[in-house]
């Protein structure tokens, strides 16, 4: 036993040390999760289809379609030369901007939030193409206030970054969204850690955007009542409201067992979770996949964002590293927020899970994020290396 256990963990640091391991963690960890969430939504969904379009499976085919743009997106991009990324990169504020607007003008209110834009049968949400957006513009402002420094001249780096910040997340909240102002501001906090920003300041900062979305929260009656849903979602006077999707989701976490009630087999999807294939689809996979089943979901979102922070080490550019750097904390502020709205730590603000939930605006962003991390990872000189042996081994 001992002899196979120092055997495996050989195996295993053998892997590690390799230069392809973080990208072909990436790779595996992304696509068993999109393929997860590919069954979980034609499960979730099921109902809501049937009663909207009178086909079951009308949004599991809507997914299929967005994962299928989603690869052909990534393929593409994955290939596209970094200097053609940071070229975007300066566009990205007025892009971003441009996106946050049209929601406001010609979007359409969806449970309080007017960031869709209608779009023939489908749906655009441009505030995911903004996250990347703002990853973009914030990296090249970074990598601009070091320069800066480096040449002796004084410059800060939440000056830098403060302006396409503010005017984003102005315009997220304009048109009610908090859960992506919540991500946003997220993403821009870690990246400024890690361009050595003082701590002090840093935590300043963070408690004052707390204290204003707080006040967000209690100055409007609904966001309050999904506050004192958190506190008790089965208390009489918010059980039937801000209380409901709260409960039941805790329902449908408690009752799949170790190993679930089988795949379409939830009961709380029918007409009790409103939401099922998009913000709450966690819960319908601890109902029918039981413990085991959520517990893989967080393992590949853990093995996925480490591989993701291995790239952000290795690599030397200073603008793929802070690119690389937002993804990850994206994909960890959106994972963690909409886990903790599941079970319950946090009030319902909206946020799905990535690859896994219902949504082509999210699904396809979140591949063009992964395709600019593959991109990195596979021009490191080891990774080049490695695959010109491994050719040269074939023949």
């Amino acid at each position: 036993m001992k002899k196979r256990l120092k055997v495996q963990r050989q195996v295993y640091s053998n892997f590690l040390s390799k230069p392809t391991a973080s990208y072909l963690m990436i790779l595996g960890s992304a696509g068993a999760l999109a393929g997860l969430g590919l069954v979980m939504v034609l499960s979730a969904s099921s109902v809501t289809s049937l009663a909207e379009s009178g086909n079951t499976y009308a949004i599991f085919l809507k997914q299929l379609l967005f994962l299928a743009v989603g690869i052909g997106v990534c393929l593409v991009t994955m290939r596209m030369k970094l200097s053609i990324w940071e070229s975007l990169a300066r566009i990205a504020l007025p892009f971003g901007i441009v996106a946050l607007i049209l929601p406001i003008i010609f979007g359409v209110n969806v449970n309080g939030n007017r960031n869709w834009i209608p779009i023939g049968p489908f749906t655009l949400q441009p505030s995911e193409f903004a996250k990347l957006a703002l990853i973009l513009y914030c990296a090249l402002q970074l990598r601009k206030h070091l320069e800066r420094k480096a040449r002796g001249v004084k410059s800060s780096a939440i000056g830098m970054v403060s302006v396409g910040t503010v005017v984003f997340l102005f315009l997220i909240l304009l048109g009610h969204d908090l859960g992506t102002a919540v991500i946003i501001a997220g993403i821009v906090f870690g990246m400024l850690f890690i361009s050595g920003i003082d701590l002090k300041i840093l935590f300043s900062i963070t408690t004052l955007f707390a204290l204003g979305g707080l006040a967000l929260a209690v100055t409007q009656p609904a966001r309050l009542k999904r506050f004192k849903a958190v506190i008790d979602p089965f208390a009489p006077e918010v059980y039937k409201l801000a209380g409901w999707q709260p409960a039941h989701s805790l329902m449908s976490l408690a009752s799949g067992g170790l190993f679930g009630v089988g795949i379409g087999a939830s009961k709380q999807k029918w007409a009790n979770l409103a939401e099922a294939h998009t913000d709450f689809i966690f819960s319908v996979i601890g109902e029918e996949l039981g413990l085991l089943g959520t517990l893989t979901v967080v393992f590949l979102f853990a093995i996925l964002i480490y591989a993701i922070f291995r790239v952000a080490i290795s690599t030397k550019d200073l603008f793929q590293k802070y690119v690389v750097t937002g993804i990850g904390c994206w994909l960890i502020l959106q994972v963690l927020v909409n886990l903790m709205t599941d079970v319950g730590i946090v009030p319902v603000i909206g946020v799905t899970l990535p690859f896994i939930s219902y949504g082509g605006s999210s699904l396809v962003a979140n591949c063009l994020a992964l395709s600019f991390v593959l991109n990195v990872a596979s021009r490191e000189p080891d990774f080049k290396a490695a695959r010109v042996a491994r050719k040269a081994a074939k023949r």
